[in-house]
């Protein structure tokens, strides 16, 4: 178990689960046809910024600068601790437990030229983040959110904390 706690194993982890749930969230975006709402998007910047963060904690290791890894690594686990708070507010507002934010709502998008533009106010779809577009064991996606990001923080924090009484 030594072994996978190593912060160069769980910063691999952080990248490849980032490049993951990005990939798979642009997949049922573009391909599967859910439009996410502006907190979908919010939950997103987490990953984004996991992947850079992660190659940059890892050129670290790798020359031979561990304690600023791991200083990478805890700004990591802090960015991912943050969006597990801001999915667990999203993932609160679908099941009406408070109220989303008033301004919360995305559109697909509006034709640009004037001859569309009436057809495409037609079939406009606006996106509340406080409506679940997907489900499945009773989650949504800000539900699963939630958990990973918990979960990448977890381990990341682990292997710091293990890395840290090695020394």
């Amino acid at each position: 178990m030594d072994f996978l706690l190593r912060p160069q194993n769980m910063t691999v982890l952080a990248l490849l689960a980032a490049i993951g749930v990005l990939l798979t969230a642009l997949a049922f975006q573009h391909i599967g046809g859910y439009i996410p709402c502006t907190l979908c998007y919010l939950e997103r910047y987490a990953y984004y910024a996991a992947i850079p963060l992660s190659l940059l904690a890892l050129l670290a290791f790798n020359r031979e600068q561990h304690s600023v890894g791991l200083v990478i690594m805890g700004i990591l686990a802090l960015a991912f601790l943050a969006n597990a708070v801001l999915g667990g507010y999203h993932a609160g507002a679908e099941w009406k437990w408070w109220p989303g934010p008033a301004t919360c709502a995305a559109t697909s998008s509006v034709s640009g030229n004037a001859g569309g533009l009436l057809e495409s106010l037609k079939t406009i779809k606006v996106i509340k983040c406080d409506e679940a577009s997907f489900r499945m064991f009773g989650l949504s996606f800000a539900g699963y959110n939630v958990l990973l990001s918990l979960a990448l923080a977890g381990l990341l924090l682990s292997s710091i904390g293990k890395d840290r009484k090695k020394a």
